[in-house]
């Protein structure tokens, strides 16, 4: 039985909270009765009306109604609804986040919304068959590199890849990587680590939910002259796949009806110069790889490599490369 006035106050926050919004309104009379009801908690109406001016007064938005529908509700929440529905929807498609922990996220983000409203999300949750992480390490690797580039610090861990067995195995044998974590960043749905390697004097990234047997090891960070100047949005448009290669200024010929494809990749500062009724050139800034590639062919004919030279005669031997595996007569016996 909650006898205390402090936690009489707390119990119809609690209540106001949960249960109340622009259309479900509760009266003081409702509020007795859940008092009672839930709490053994006994007041009378001006009890209430002193405890709502008090939150009032502490900062919260709670509204009184007037007239037949009267009463009060809890009139600004951290989130809206639909701000709550775009981060259910981030957390749902977030390869990086296992299913276990997308659906503890995703019921702590319904209990900011109220009652009703969270109800009216989980019938818009669907995760059943995403694809999602197995690895539950990421939210510790999260940590430990939070805590590392707070306390300038490097980290070492095993880096890994899938086999064939879908097993997710070690690279290098197995060795450790050792780098300076630097930031963070979400990329085609998975999250990354940017970091400086002082075997290779660059800048490098990793898939989070692939790095194992991650610790923090005492060594000051390095690599910080490499990102006084470095720019994560710029770095995102022009790294495709979050997969390396050599930073290259290509000039591209693309058919019109491509502007807007080259807008979303690129952002819209990037240069649009008409050469015709149907044609532009573009100059952009990307990492050359055979991502990079693919991202063209899929684009056909629209688009064509005008300049350099050598990533031109690179994007033609990628193109023929693939053609050369249908130019010999289809096995129809299947796999061996």
């Amino acid at each position: 039985m909650v006898n205390n006035d402090k936690q009489k106050l707390l119990c119809l926050l609690k209540i106001l909270w949960t249960r109340t919004d622009r259309q479900h309104i509760l009266n003081s009379r409702d509020l007795i009765r859940i008092l009672q009801d839930e709490y053994q908690c006994t007041c009378d109406r001006r009890t209430i009306y002193t405890n709502v001016d008090a939150l009032i007064h502490a900062g919260f938005k709670i509204k009184q109604v007037k007239g037949n529908t009267h009463g009060y509700y809890m009139e600004e929440r951290i989130f809206s609804l639909p701000e709550l529905k775009l981060l259910v929807d981030a957390v749902q498609s977030s390869k990086f986040i296992t299913r276990s922990k997308t659906n503890q996220l995703i019921r702590k983000l319904e209990g900011l919304a109220g009652v009703e409203n969270a109800a009216r999300l989980q019938r818009q949750v669907y995760v059943h068959n995403r694809a999602k992480t197995d690895n539950e390490r990421v939210y510790a690797n999260v940590d430990i590199i939070h805590s590392s580039i707070a306390e300038n610090k490097k980290i070492r861990f095993q880096y890994c890849a899938w086999n064939v067995k879908k097993q997710l195995v070690p690279k290098k044998n197995g060795d450790l990587y050792e780098v300076s974590p630097w930031c963070l960043t979400w990329d085609d749905e998975n999250y990354y680590l940017v970091a400086y390697e002082d075997a290779s004097d660059s800048i490098r990234h990793y898939r989070v939910d692939k790095m194992k047997y991650m610790r923090q090891v005492d060594m000051i960070r390095t690599g910080r002259k490499n990102f006084e100047d470095f720019d994560l949005a710029t770095f995102s448009k022009k790294t495709f796949g979050m997969f390396s290669g050599t930073d290259e200024s290509i000039n591209l010929k693309c058919g019109s009806d491509l502007v807007g494809v080259i807008i979303d990749r690129f952002g819209k500062d990037v240069m649009i110069m008409p050469v015709d009724d149907q044609h532009f050139h573009t100059h952009v800034n990307v990492t050359v790889s055979p991502q990079f590639f693919g991202w063209l062919a899929a684009l056909g004919t629209s688009v064509e490599i005008i300049s350099p030279a050598h990533v031109r005669e690179s994007y033609r031997a990628y193109i023929n490369g693939i053609a050369a595996n249908y130019n010999q007569t289809l096995d129809h016996s299947g796999p061996k």
